[in-house]
This record gives structure tokens, C-alpha cells and sequence, in this order.
């Protein structure tokens, strides 16, 4: 069947769907959706339907996240996630059942003892690191019926991950699908939407995939790097800069000065001694100084880096133009620019994929203790003021601190003066 074949059975189907001609359910059949996912994408040369979509991704990608200056970029943002203070807390306006207590224990046991391998620090580097090298981070899920250990979660290459571009949204329906590189696609493991949770980089209308920070700077990092390779063969004399003049000089003595230059000077650090009629002439090609070593056009690179990754190109080692009046924002900028929307949505993930759809516990939800916070003396006195007021309670003080509730009067109220 040609992709104009499948395009017409695709609408010719969910036209029947909104002329009531689907199921006799009705309700649940009429809210499929009319329109097509990613059509772009739906070419001649393309992937047929039902098919996974592979992420056409370099492979040098992961060689660049190991350069230097990425490694930086990388570091800066997934240290910072990964070392912040988190809880698993009931949502607002949800009411926990009489094993609430035990089910947010169990909930944080499996994410601190995610897999017989990982913690969940280690697990989460992983993610966050193939999101930001290639705009996907995986992890496999599977409920395992243990009230005690209730899930496992795995790591997963989001790179041998294909997306189902037609899925339907159905439970039972395989929306990924692993594909390891040089396996047929047929004979790749089929994962559902409950069983892998995909995170995308700057989720797009137009293709499945996102979009990671280091494709954003793939040419700026390759023109770095290339930069960075000359600049080391200069500095390093490899790269020759001079010639010398000799004026007036037959052919066989042009190559017995060759010669002799090649055979007793070049590379011993001897005084060459020349005795000729015309002293020869140094021609210099550049100008002999730092400017050779393209030392700006680097640092620009650097800072198209840091813009691709949404960092203050202070945070990459361009001190340069930073005081201390500014160093103060610029690292306020890195956190609510970079760190904060990827930890955002790694908290709404894990709590929409892993509490809901895995183990069809809604009433929670993983945050992150660090994000909203402002700096300790601030948040301490502005809490305390809410106390005062009356505003919350000790226990509602407790919850964002990530504490339990305490028993008793003081846990009602709020402590008056």
C-alpha cells in the first residue's frame, strides 16, 4: 500500500468516526482524534504506518559530549538536578487512602532502589545526559505487584528507541519499540506506553523526537573543535608560519639548503650558521602573536555553546566580562533558564508515567524541594510569617521541606507569635 493509500485510509476512517458511524459505544470511539500526527514525516521515502520511527541523529554526538566545553555545559546542569532534595507527597486537593503513609514509602524506596545496579542518582545522570546530548531520555518500567518494592525502573539508549507515529493511545498498543543498531526492525522489543518513559528536549509538532541542546550546537562545537586542533598545531610549531628567502640561488642550491636544513637543524635546537654573499630574508606569513591562535573566534563558539544550552557563558569559563554585581544573576539565570524547566519535567514524568499510567497511583507526585525555593534566610522568614499568620499549618511547613507531619495541636494551626 502507497503512502497516498494509507493516508486516505487514515482519514477515511476518522471521517467515519465523526459522522457517528464507528462503534455502537459511541462516546469512547467518538473521542478519537481526526487529525494526523506529524504528517511531515509521512513521505514517499519514508516509514510506513505501524512502523517505528528511527532518530536520525549524527553519530559524532556522543563523541562532542566528550569534548571539554559540553562536558562542561552537560555537568553543570545534570550535577545540579541530580544533587537536589526530593520527596513523593500527595497532589493538591487529592486524598491519600489509609495506606497513604505506606505508599509514599514504598514509592521513594523504589526510586532510591530503582534496579539491582542503579540508584537513583545514577539513573537519572543517564537520563539526563541522552537528553541533553540527543533530545531523549528512556526508562523502562515494570510494576512488579510488591507492595514493599512496588516497581523497577532501567535506563534505557534512547538512541535505539523508535517512536510509533501512528499510536492510538490504546494501553495494550506498543508505542516504542528498542532496535539495537544493525537488528532488523521487526525483531526489536515492543514497549508500551506503561512500560517506557520517553523524555523529549524540546517536543515538536512536526516529528516524535526532540530536540537536544548539543544538536543545537552541533556546527558551533565542530567549528570549536576544529579551531581548538589548529590552534594546538601552531602553538605547538607543527604548523609553519615562515619561509626563508634566498635570493639569487641556482636550483642545486636550493635543495642542498633543503637538505641540510632537514638533515642537521630542523628539530636538534642547533644554531644553524649560513655564509653567503646575501644574508636570506625571514618571510613571516602571520604575525607571530596570539591573534594566530584565532583566540576570539573560540571564545564566540564557546559562548553559542552556552546559548544552546541555556547557560551564562560565565559557567563555561568566560570570566572575561563578569564582576561580582553580575555573577550573582548570571548563576540565578543558569538555574531558572537550564536547570529548573529540565527538572520540571522530569518531576511531571515520573509522576504522570510512573505513578499513573505504571501503577495507577494519581493522588501522587514526585517534586523536586529545591526549585521553588529562594535562598534559606528568605524562605525560613517568609514561612515563619505564614505561620504567624495563620496562614499554614506546621504540617503544611513540614510538606515543603519534604518532612512528615507531626501529632498533635501544633500541627492544626499555625504558631501564633
Amino acid at each position: 500500500m502507497s503512502v497516498r493509500e494509507q493516508l486516505l485510509a487514515i482519514w477515511a476512517g476518522r471521517s467515519k468516526v465523526g459522522k457517528g458511524e464507528g462503534d455502537a459505544g459511541g462516546g469512547l470511539e467518538l473521542s478519537r482524534r481526526r487529525t494526523l500526527s506529524v504528517p511531515s514525516i509521512l513521505s514517499p521515502y519514508g516509514f510506513g504506518a505501524g512502523q517505528g520511527l528511527p532518530k536520525p541523529t549524527q553519530a559524532n554526538l556522543r563523541k562532542f559530549a566528550e569534548t571539554p566545553v559540553v562536558r562542561r555545559a552537560i555537568n553543570v546542569i545534570k550535577d545540579r538536578i541530580v544533587a537536589m532534595d526530593w520527596q513523593v507527597r500527595l497532589r493538591r486537593g487529592a486524598e491519600g487512602a489509609g495506606d497513604a503513609g505506606e505508599r509514599k514509602a514504598a514509592l521513594r524506596r523504589a526510586l532510591e532502589e530503582p534496579n539491582a545496579c542503579d540508584s537513583f542518582r545514577t539513573l537519572l545522570e543517564q537520563v539526563i545526559e541522552d537528553a541533553l546530548t540527543g533530545g531523549y531520555g528512556a526508562i523502562e518500567m515494570e510494576a512488579t505487584g510488591d507492595p514493599e518494592l512496588p516497581v523497577k525502573l532501567w535506563p534505557v539508549d534512547g538512541a535505539t528507541i523508535r517512536v510509533n507515529a501512528n499510536w492510538d493511545g490504546g494501553p495494550e498498543t506498543a508505542r516504542y519499540r528498542q532496535v539495537m543498531p544493525g537488528q532488523m526492525p521487526d525483531a526489536g522489543v515492543d514497549l508500551r506506553d506503561d512500560q517506557l518513559i520517553y523524555l523529549r528536549m524540546n517536543p515538536r509538532s512536526f516529528t516524535p523526537f526532540g530536540l537536544g541542546p548539543l544538536e543545537v550546537a552541533f556546527e558551533a562545537v565542530n567549528e570549536f573543535l576544529s579551531a581548538h586542533r589548529f590552534a594546538g598545531k601552531l602553538a605547538a610549531n607543527s604548523v609553519v608560519q615562515y619561509a626563508l628567502w634566498l635570493n639569487e640561488a641556482t636550483p642545486s642550491q636550493h635543495e642542498r639548503m633543503i637538505r641540510w636544513w632537514q638533515d642537521e637543524i630542523e628539530g636538534t635546537g642547533r644554531v644553524p650558521l649560513i655564509s653567503s654573499e646575501q644574508k636570506p630574508e625571514v618571510l613571516r606569513f602571520a604575525q607571530g602573536t596570539d591573534a594566530d591562535l584565532r583566540l576570539e573566534w573560540q571564545r564566540f563558539l564557546i559562548r553559542m555553546v552556552a546559548n544552546a544550552f541555556g547557560l551564562p557563558p560565565m559557567l563555561l569559563g568566560m570570566e572575561g566580562d563578569v564582576n561580582r554585581a553580575t555573577a550573582a544573576e548570571l548563576a540565578d539565570e543558569a538555574f531558572r533558564g537550564a536547570i529548573e524547566p529540565l527538572a520540571k519535567r522530569i518531576e511531571e514524568h515520573l509522576s504522570r508515567d510512573l505513578f499513573s499510567k505504571c501503577l495507577g497511583w494519581r493522588e501522587y507526585e514526585f517534586v523536586f524541594n529545591d526549585l521553588d525555593a529562594r535562598d534559606e534566610e528568605t524562605e525560613l522568614a517568609i514561612q515563619v510569617q505564614l505561620l504567624g499568620a495563620g496562614v499554614y499549618t506546621v504540617n503544611e511547613v513540614r510538606a515543603m521541606r519534604g518532612l512528615g507531619p507531626l501529632e498533635g495541636p501544633g500541627s492544626i494551626a499555625g504558631v501564633a507569635g
